[in-house]
């Protein structure tokens, strides 16, 4: 099997990444915009020692779970190379495509957490019911994302990269973008190379954000260009959880569809239950304190502090967080909680056992050193906030080999038509 072969394969799992499972020749092979039990006809892109990569050309046999794909651009009858990337769950029925993400995260405990899970991946409307105002209207999995981010290359094309590549593919909707995003995103026409972040906040506006490329003779001269610069000034948004609202910076951390921010906000708050006033919680990788907004109303004058690297981020959490009396600290989570393990008194060990330790790190994880730090502070209770499944998996078995158990687990499709997961695991000693 070489680059460029054309073959034909028995798809017969998944993986993670938004990818499927086949084997040619005794070689794994892992191939895009399939199913489980279909048949498809692949060219081979990249050939490994232990697995090959490969795209999918024609459906041979079709499951009875695939569907005309969301965004016809990216359908399987479109060339592999000019199929937008964002959606590689959108050619499956809804209530399969949270079959298969429940799948990968049981599979994923199995193989890192050290035992199965019974877990199931339900939408917003199962939380919030499908008549709360943040989840009407996308209980199809459509126009639900509130931040969309388009790129724009040498030659002024705007629109999403294509799967796995940098190309820069023009499009002629936006199915996962709310109704007020798409319009505003097939609106634009010229825009320096960079790329364009359009979001919308809590009052309906579509802000559009440019970020030209820095310096873009640099690839001339064999240098990586620098990240691109935002050139606006910076706005401040407001966002709205329940009766609460959240400063948040227009380019800054927010969650992307419309009703997952309260989705998590409940799932956090029924996980936990009852949270002690009498202990010091800790809400690390704040971002501008949703999570610790939630801490602090469960356990009403305790101590709480909300940790996050951003220095602007955190600077919107203590304005979010007054009422709360909360302390915001910037700084990176792995030294915080360094410098609190070899500074803390006994005073504070004592209440930050008998307190939570809420984390919601990046898609990489918190990892090792940072799972060791908390268990070495020793919380009560962890409530892990994640987006992906095996990182999330790999730190529970971290958190397990210091003693903790899984108390629960629950999982959220809030990124329908992709292949992303959200969860919340809560662990105890």
């Amino acid at each position: 099997m070489q680059n460029g072969d054309t073959i034909d394969l028995e798809v017969t799992g998944v993986a993670h990444g938004g990818v499927f499972v086949a084997r040619h020749e005794g070689l794994v092979v892992f191939v895009p915009d399939a199913l489980p039990g279909e048949r498809v006809r692949a060219r081979v892109t990249d050939v490994k020692k232990s697995f090959a990569r490969a795209e999918t050309l024609e459906v041979l046999d079709a499951s009875a779970d695939r569907r005309p794909h969301i965004w016809p651009q990216a359908d399987v009858s479109v060339a592999p190379e000019a199929r937008p990337g964002g959606a590689d769950f959108g050619h499956i029925a809804l209530p399969r495509q949270r079959a298969l993400k429940a799948q990968v995260l049981r599979e994923a405990f199995e193989r890192f957490a050290g035992g199965a899970v019974d877990v199931d991946v339900v939408g917003p409307e199962a939380v919030l019911g499908s008549d709360h105002p943040d989840a009407t209207g996308t209980v199809d999995g459509t126009g639900y994302r509130t931040r969309v981010s388009l790129h724009v290359d040498a030659d002024g094309r705007i629109g999403p990269y294509a799967a796995r590549s940098h190309t820069v593919i023009p499009v002629e909707s936006h199915p996962l973008a709310t109704p007020e995003i798409e319009a505003v995103a097939l609106a634009l026409r010229k825009a320096p190379e960079g790329r364009i972040d359009l979001v919308q906040p809590a009052d309906g506006g579509v802000r559009t954000i440019r970020r030209p490329a820095k310096d873009r003779a640099a690839r001339g001269r064999g240098r990586r260009p620098a990240a691109p610069r935002e050139t606006q000034a910076l706005e401040i948004l407001t966002e709205r959880v329940g009766e609460r609202e959240f400063l948040v910076d227009a380019g800054g951390f927010w969650q992307v569809h419309r009703a997952a921010a309260a989705t998590l906000d409940r799932a956090v708050r029924d996980a936990l239950g009852e949270v002690t006033s009498d202990a010091w919680h800790l809400d690390l990788y704040g971002g501008v304190g949703l999570f610790a907004a939630a801490l602090g109303e469960l356990a009403g004058g305790a101590r709480l502090t909300t940790v996050e690297s951003e220095p602007r981020a955190t600077m919107h959490a203590e304005q979010n967080l007054a009422d709360l009396g909360a302390e915001a600290v910037t700084a990176r989570v792995d030294r915080f909680l360094a410098r609190l393990v070899g500074q803390a008194s006994l005073f504070d060990r004592e209440m930050l056992t008998r307190g939570v330790t809420l984390l919601d790190p990046p898609r990489a994880g918190a990892g090792r050193e940072v799972v060791e730090a908390i268990s070495d502070l020793g919380p009560s209770r962890v409530a892990y906030v994640a987006c992906d499944p095996v990182a999330l998996a790999r730190d529970v078995g971290y958190f397990r080999g210091s003693g903790y158990e899984l108390q629960s687990l629950r999982a959220f499709d809030l990124f329908p038509h992709s292949h992303h997961v959200e969860a919340v695991a809560i662990l105890a000693r």
